[in-house]
């Protein structure tokens, strides 16, 4: 793991979070909306706060495919899950939600699972076997080539 990498994993745990806060925040303040009432979707997606919130997700998204490239899902999903912790925090000090003791518990393990997860390996190398049939023409090209 690189500082560049662990960067990428940073702004995936970041932008996710701040994303779903910003769409939460902006959809308080247009109220509710209908699949009957089209309309109100327009006016929700003239919202500032929900194209901010629009433009992190596609900046989770995009950094979240990136990590996909060179690590696991089963590493870069749990990595990334430290974002829990963060949604917590921004949904009890931004937004004034509430949040129970037992889900607080709840977000002390996920840190602590985070914590697991970053220590081993992001990425699984995979021996490529060859087939049979192509393991006995080796040779035979070889001798050719000599």
């Amino acid at each position: 793991m690189t500082f560049r990498r662990y960067l990428v994993l940073g702004v995936v745990a970041v932008t996710a979070p701040l994303g779903d806060a910003l769409l939460s925040a902006g959809m308080k303040h247009v109220g509710p909306v209908s699949l009957s009432h089209l309309g109100s979707l327009i006016v929700a997606l003239r919202t500032p706060q929900i194209l901010a919130g629009i433009a992190m997700l596609i900046c989770f998204f995009s950094s979240y495919l990136a990590s996909l490239s060179w690590a696991d899902l089963t590493f870069v999903l749990p990595a990334t899950s430290i974002g829990n912790v963060l949604i917590a925090l921004l949904a009890h000090f931004w937004l004034g939600e509430y949040i129970s003791p037992i889900r607080w518990l709840g977000i002390l393990l996920i840190t602590v699972g985070v914590g697991f997860v970053t220590r081993g390996p992001s990425y699984t190398e995979v021996e490529k076997k060859v087939p049979a049939c192509a393991q006995a023409a080796a040779p035979v090209e070889e001798a050719r080539i000599s």
